[in-house]
């Protein structure tokens, strides 16, 4: 995403004295110098800062802790962090205007639905590996949950799908419902542990090394744990040029292409439920699978609860991604956006300056 920077450039004007009897001109005023900002201000929207500290608890938070990773690829991840800060810092006050609020109790439900597979020791072990507190997680997760209030709001709740909407998508589409044999709707998430020639996801992250590759993967599912769309990571995150657009979104892959990938990746799909997410490593990288739907072979109309569901549901997520890029971007134009970690990394010409190389956690 662009990052609006909405400075007004002031033309200095000079004025001379022309009466007679004038004193000679006066050299022009120095301009006064612009206003030191620390090294600890990553960020700054609407005059809210978003300081350092915030950027590398909520990247401890979602990355899964890794050694190798260069200071580069460690950067390039916080910048992807920072950005979703922005716009989330966004977002909460936009909350604020609508009187969004987030219960106590609902904050402790996903709190604990999020950490009901992990004992309490094994959980402990997790924060101290990441450096950070249960409140830390509370708090990234108290975010997450009010922006997202935010999206619904204001995007899910006002789409509707009608069923003449279903009719005509279903007539235009009538051959892909006629299936000559079974069939899996799915979406995928591709991360490679090599340079692409092209990406084409909305962020321009590129894991380049298995070391990244592995980061970047657990960065996505910690984001889908927290209630991140798919098909909002795929556009952001995913390294396959042709499904990334898409939302990550296949398509309809008929059971004979299914016999044709590795096994692994081909089980990810024919042994799970509709709605599970699994992560399958692919030569270095890895492909993040979800199944949609499950098709029988067979002439299908929109009769058929399922397919009627389908299409809902295909038509609604179309929808739901144009209307919240749309929202997002519009109120991200609004607002006064200066990225200092991004100005300072361009502005080091290749070389990281000493004010952003790693510091210990607090």
């Amino acid at each position: 995403m662009l990052i609006s920077d909405r400075r007004r450039v002031l033309p200095f004007v000079f004025a001379l004295a022309a009466a007679a009897g004038a004193c000679q001109p006066s050299a022009p005023a120095t301009p006064p110098p612009a206003r030191e900002v620390s090294p600890d201000v990553w960020a700054v929207v609407d005059g809210r800062e978003i300081r350092r500290d915030d950027v590398e608890k909520a990247y401890r938070r979602t990355v899964q802790p890794n050694p190798a990773i260069s200071e580069e690829e460690a950067l390039t991840a916080k910048l992807s962090v920072l950005d979703q800060m922005i716009v989330e810092d966004i977002m909460l006050a936009k909350a604020k205007q609508l009187k969004i609020e987030l219960p106590e109790s609902e904050l402790d439900a996903a709190f604990n639905d999020g950490k009901k597979n992990i004992s309490d020791e094994d959980f402990s072990k997790e924060l101290a590996a990441r450096n950070i507190t249960a409140s830390d997680m509370r708090d990234g997760l108290r975010r997450d949950i009010t922006a997202r209030k935010v999206i619904e709001q204001e995007v899910t709740s006002k789409i509707t799908v009608t069923d003449q909407d279903v009719n005509d998508y279903f007539q235009a589409n009538k051959a892909q419902f006629n299936l000559p044999e079974d069939a899996y709707h799915i979406a995928q998430i591709v991360i490679t542990s090599g340079k692409e020639p092209q990406i084409t996801n909305r962020t321009g992250d590129d894991a380049t090394t298995p070391q990244a590759a592995a980061a970047k993967t657990q960065m996505v599912m910690e984001r889908l744990k927290s209630g991140t769309p798919f098909n909002e990571l795929a556009m952001d995150f995913s390294e396959d040029p042709q499904s990334a657009p898409r939302g990550g979104d296949v398509g309809l892959v008929p059971v004979s292409a299914l016999r044709q990938v590795p096994p692994a990746l081909r089980d990810a799909v024919t042994k799970a439920q509709p709605g599970t997410v699994n992560v399958v490593p692919m030569e270095g990288g890895f492909t993040i699978v979800a199944l949609v739907a499950k098709q029988t072979k067979g002439q299908r109309d929109p009769s058929m609860p399922d397919v009627k569901n389908g299409i809902t549901q295909t038509l609604r997520g179309r929808r739901e991604q144009l209307l919240r890029t749309a929202y997002v971007e519009a109120e991200r134009n609004k607002a006064t956006v200066v990225n200092h970690l991004a100005r300072r990394i361009a502005d080091s010409q290749g070389k990281l300056p000493p004010a952003l190389a790693p510091t210990a956690p607090k």
